[in-house]
């Protein structure tokens, strides 16, 4: 059942989560944000993984009014087709650069060349981006990978980190701290403010891990 939560004075969310995530429910999640981003009462929309972040002004707007507004736009939402691309990300695994391979082997019963093979077999799409620019939360990571999250975070992941958390994998567009575990790195460039899309990756994009030569 989607449930709709005031966020502060200004944002509404709504959580249509029910268990694993849900692709049909994600490309709703981007079709109701699309319909409300071309309001003028709403600020900003952010979608994220089968929930979306709604800002409008509440010195202007009414939340009672916006949250029947954001309702009806759910209800009546379909499941959004959009134009992918798919991206092929080389990665060099393990080592220096991949600390966290040996654990997450263990963790699923596997040998480390085994992990990374299983890694690159997956089928990932950008469900959505957020937590930092550029970054995205990528499904489709097999379930024999899905390590929860390190209790203590990493103070500096390094950018370009392919790393995993719960049940998603992502790759990290500049260094930050971090509690996803690092598989490898990636050379690629994957936030760049000067470019005129600056993020490499958009929603719905899938994305094709493979092994750097």
């Amino acid at each position: 059942m989607t449930r709709i939560h005031m966020a502060g004075a200004g944002g509404l969310l709504l959580d249509a989560a029910d268990g694993a995530f849900n692709d049909m429910i994600q490309r709703r999640i981007w079709a109701t944000s699309r319909e409300l981003n071309a309001r003028e009462d709403v600020v900003q929309t952010i979608p994220g993984v089968n929930n979306l972040l709604v800002m409008f002004d509440a010195a202007e707007t009414d939340p009672a009014a916006m949250e029947n507004l954001l309702r009806d736009v759910w209800t009546q939402a379909s499941a959004d087709e959009i134009p992918t691309r798919e991206i092929v990300v080389p990665v060099v695994y393990g080592g220096t650069f991949g600390e966290d391979l040996a654990l997450v082997a263990r963790f699923a019963n596997l040998t480390e060349e085994e992990t990374i093979e299983v890694h690159m077999a997956g089928r990932y799409n950008v469900a959505a981006i957020g937590a930092m620019a550029g970054f995205v939360y990528l499904t489709g990571l097999d379930p024999r990978l899905a390590v929860p999250r390190r209790d203590s975070p990493r103070l500096r992941v390094e950018k370009g980190a392919v790393v995993i958390g719960g049940g998603h994998a992502g790759m990290m567009p500049c260094t930050s701290p971090s509690g996803w575990h690092i598989l490898g790195r990636t050379d690629l460039c994957l936030f760049d403010a000067f470019r005129p899309e600056p993020g490499l990756l958009r929603l719905g994009d899938t994305v094709r891990f493979v092994r750097a030569s």
